[in-house]
């Protein structure tokens, strides 16, 4: 091959773009016309070129010269030019002479000839193309005429190398050229073997073979156990196109079976990437090498078909019936994790290539589940909301809540008394979302059991609403951090279990944290937090202060108080603070910021006084320069009112990309947009969003200007753009100069909620149903009715079950199993999420 790697490659991706519909270039021929004396000066060592030498006026050779000039732009892609040689009358040499002119075109590498080609055939540019590679490629693609000659290049391969066997009925078709378009880019890494040889297609399994019918069969020999048996064999079947081929020899370098540790809903693979399903083969300690073996023979018969992974209980806590041991994973967007109970691998299979049989094993399952327990009506519609079907699918798991203390409203005050730092997690146990957050936290009590000082502890509000009245907590769920039983701390974050345990520990650190030296001071800005912050690094914030900005002081540390479990704060306001001022050029009052453990101390005036000043100084001073979007940030820089200059990336971003964006970040134009980046594997729903702008998914990575508070208009950074500081300065003064078309337009909708949040207790007190008091609770069945919902006509009655008064003396464990499901069987009052 003439041109390195990397060169293929990057040919190779130019012709996928190509091929995706982008606008062609424009009409200039790129067909060249010399002179004989011009066209071999101008040849270069190792450039390949194809020379047709004509002499003026020549009849019948319009229609090769038509089509070997299409070809011009094609052959470009892969470093080859195409000349047309105009040659003197009188000239007889060899290329020129009468006995050689209209017959022949001519492959040349440098000054050395490779091939001479008949006109007739290099009929159309596929021929042309086909030709013109094969006759390059000869060291990446092999050809072969006998069984005995496949034979002899498997058995040399085998524990070094793959084989790409292709059957084309003739050479110079789509389906040749297409081939030898696969092999520039893949001949390095697998050996490509080409035939015409219909006597072969016996030997890849075709029984009947289509002679008329190109076939492609990727051979495994690089991991062939046994060099005394045959290759494994996956036959690709689609088309024989490029954009397939290329397809195919993607999902055979995939890893054969994936394991991973991490909910399957976050879990991108190959296979998903280019519209396969996943399964799920679910493990455990005790049997993970049988359920290998079991996962690879699944991923032999699926290859091509789908992709499979292993799944460890063990380590993912899955909220899914324990009996299910496969899930499939669609790639269509929205669609959840469906978990399934199969009997063998056949079953497996028929999963995947009989699409009808998931609803059926469904549909099984449902039956089992309604025999297994008679008291609970299953005949529910399918939920319209993710939370709603994952509370129902699981409604059977009962949950670990002997570590989480049951409150009450007699026990209320008392439990707050006795423990230095209490977390409470106010609730309603029939209502879905409470039920989801109760798992967190779950989790959280476990990954934090035995924390000196914190008491954890829940408070159902359906049962005792005139503590959650006093609390003024009127929204469910709701976590407070009460210190003693007086100051309480509420947490606004996210309800995953990182989010929530990492509040809970930093709320056990004083905030601000007063620091009493300079040394102590200078560690707290290398990153030496106390003890209990070891594994919740944060960025280090000090406050600096003299004794006359006693007012910019009570300001800080009152911000301190609200951002208390979100941030670490230290100030420091001891008689020596001008020595620690002057080191970092800043008078006081003033912040010092050290992002990376003190490797870079950055020191900002603090000219406000008012302490919600200072909680949006400080909020805003803590956002990245170059930020990863996420679900979770994303409002942070939203509320900014900002555009936004955001790349999307398959993965993480290179160091050269990384370097230009950051520089761009903290460049003059910084204050007018934000600088950010999204990685849509670890983010899907960027890909929502893409589609959205565009209708379907660009190739990645794509850099995009999106205006989301003014008109909504996205703009695409031009992809033959290299991404760098310059370029992007000189592609945004062309946006601010009206020089640039939008990509699309976003529409003006107002993103909010569909209803706003319903306040439980208010709609109990419409009700005028009786409430627990200290006096009432026991046993009481009225104080067991859901509220009265807007859209129902009567409120639910029911019974409490001994579960749910187990509850009200103090037990644990047991509520889930009482309330919620007979609730939820119950006119469908915690049906639609949405509505809550």
């Amino acid at each position: 091959m003439t041109a390195p790697k990397d060169g293929c490659v990057s040919s190779f991706s130019f012709l996928l773009f190509c091929i995706s519909f982008v606008p062609a270039r424009g009409s200039t021929s790129l067909l060249q016309e010399l002179s004989p004396q011009d066209y071999f000066s101008s040849l270069q060592a190792g450039r390949a070129s194809l020379a047709y030498f004509s002499h003026h006026g020549s009849p019948g050779t319009q229609p090769f010269l038509e089509q070997i000039k299409n070809s011009a732009e094609a052959l470009q892609d892969y470093g080859i030019s195409v000349v047309k040689v105009n040659c003197p009358e009188d000239d007889v040499s060899r290329y020129c002479g009468k006995e050689n002119t209209l017959r022949k075109a001519y492959l040349f590498r440098g000054t050395m000839l490779i091939r001479e080609f008949p006109t007739d055939a290099l009929f159309d540019v596929n021929s042309i193309v086909a030709n013109v590679l094969f006759a390059l490629l000869f060291n990446e693609v092999k050809y072969i005429e006998t069984l005995a000659e496949l034979q002899s290049t498997e058995n040399a391969l085998k524990g070094r190398s793959n084989m790409v066997f292709a059957y084309v009925p003739a050479t110079g078709t789509a389906e040749h050229r297409a081939v030898m378009e696969a092999a520039f880019v893949y001949g390095t890494t697998h050996q490509f073997v080409l035939t015409t040889e219909a006597a072969l297609l016996g030997d890849i399994g075709s029984d009947e073979p289509d002679v008329s019918s190109a076939r492609l069969v990727f051979y495994h020999c690089q991991r062939a156990p046994d060099l005394a048996q045959p290759c494994k064999r996956t036959a690709m079947g689609q088309a024989l196109t490029l954009l397939n081929i290329h397809r195919h020899l993607k999902l055979m370098g995939a890893p054969l079976v994936t394991e991973v540790a991490e909910d399957p809903e976050k879990v991108s693979t190959v296979h998903l990437q280019l519209g396969l399903p996943l399964v799920f083969i679910l493990s455990q300690k005790e049997t993970y090498e049988a359920d290998r073996r079991t996962a690879e023979s699944v991923a032999w018969r699926l290859l091509g078909k789908a992709g499979v992974a292993l799944l460890s209980r063990d380590l993912v806590d899955l909220n899914v019936l324990l009996r299910s041991n496969v899930a499939l994973k669609t790639p269509e967007e929205g669609v959840p994790v469906r978990y399934l109970v199969l009997e063998d691998t056949d079953e497996v299979v028929t999963l995947v290539e009989e699409k009808s049989k998931v609803e059926e094993i469904q549909e099984d399952e449902e039956e089992q589940e309604e025999n297994e327990d008679d008291r609970e009506n299953n005949n529910q519609d399918i939920q319209d909301d993710q939370v709603v079907e994952a509370i129902s699918r699981d409604k059977k798991r009962e949950l670990p809540l002997e570590q989480i203390l049951a409150l009450t409203e007699e026990t209320f005050h008392s439990a707050l008394q006795e423990s230095t730092r209490t977390v409470v997690l106010f609730y309603a146990s029939w209502e879905v979302v409470s039920q989801a957050v109760l798992r967190s936290y779950v989790e959280v009590a476990d990954h934090l059991k035995g924390t000196q000082g914190v008491l954890f502890a829940r408070l159902n509000c359906w049962d005792w609403p005139d503590v959650c009245t006093r609390e003024n907590v009127t929204q469910f769920p709701a976590v407070k951090v009460y210190e003693r039983g007086e100051r309480s701390v509420v947490y606004d974050g996210m309800w995953g279990t990182r989010e929530l345990a990492s509040f809970i520990v930093l709320s056990r650190v004083p905030c601000p944290l007063k620091l009493a030296s300079i040394e102590e001071a200078e560690g707290y800005l290398r990153g030496e937090f106390p003890s209990e912050l070891s594994s919740y690094r944060h960025t280090s914030l000090l406050g600096v202060f003299s004794t006359a900005t006693r007012e910019a002081r009570e300001a800080f540390e009152e911000a301190g108080s609200i951002l208390s479990g979100h941030v670490t704060m230290g100030v420091y306001l001891e008689d020596d603070v001008l020595a620690l001022s002057h080191k970092y050029s800043v008078s006081p009052p003033a912040l010092l910021l050290a992002r990376s453990r003190g490797q870079s101390v950055e020191a900002i005036a603090l000219s406000k006084q008012s302490p919600q000043d200072v909680v949006q100084m400080i909020k805003h001073e803590l956002l990245d320069v170059f930020p990863e979007l996420t679900v979770q940030n994303l409002p942070s820089y939203l509320q900014l009112r900002k555009p936004f200059v955001v790349l999307f990336s398959a993965g993480d971003i290179s160091p050269m990309e990384s370097e230009e964006m950051l520089k761009l970040a903290k460049g003059r134009a910084q204050q007018a947009f934000v600088a950010a980046w999204v990685n849509v594997r670890k983010t899907p729903v960027g890909l929502s969003i893409l589609k959205t702008y565009f209708n379907t998914v660009p190739l990645l990575p794509v850099l995009l200007w999106v205006n989301l508070h003014v008109g909504g208009q996205v703009f695409k950074f031009p992809p033959e753009q290299t991404i760098t500081q310059t370029n992007v300065l000189a592609w945004l003064e062309k946006l601010k100069a009206g020089l640039e078309t939008p990509s699309s337009t976003l529409s003006d909708e107002d993103w909010k909620p569909p209803l706003p949040a319903y306040d439980f207790l208010q709609m109990m007190e419409m009700a005028e149903l009786p409430l627990h008091t200290s006096h009432q609770h026991r046993g009481d069945p009225a104080g067991q009715h859901p509220p009265e919902s807007p859209r129902q006509d009567t409120a639910v009655q029911g019974e409490p079950s001994q579960d749910t008064k187990a509850e009200k003396v103090g037990a644990s464990g047991r509520d889930l199993r009482g309330t919620a499901p007979r609730l939820a069987a119950r006119e469908k009052q915690g049906k639609r999420h949405s509505e809550l």
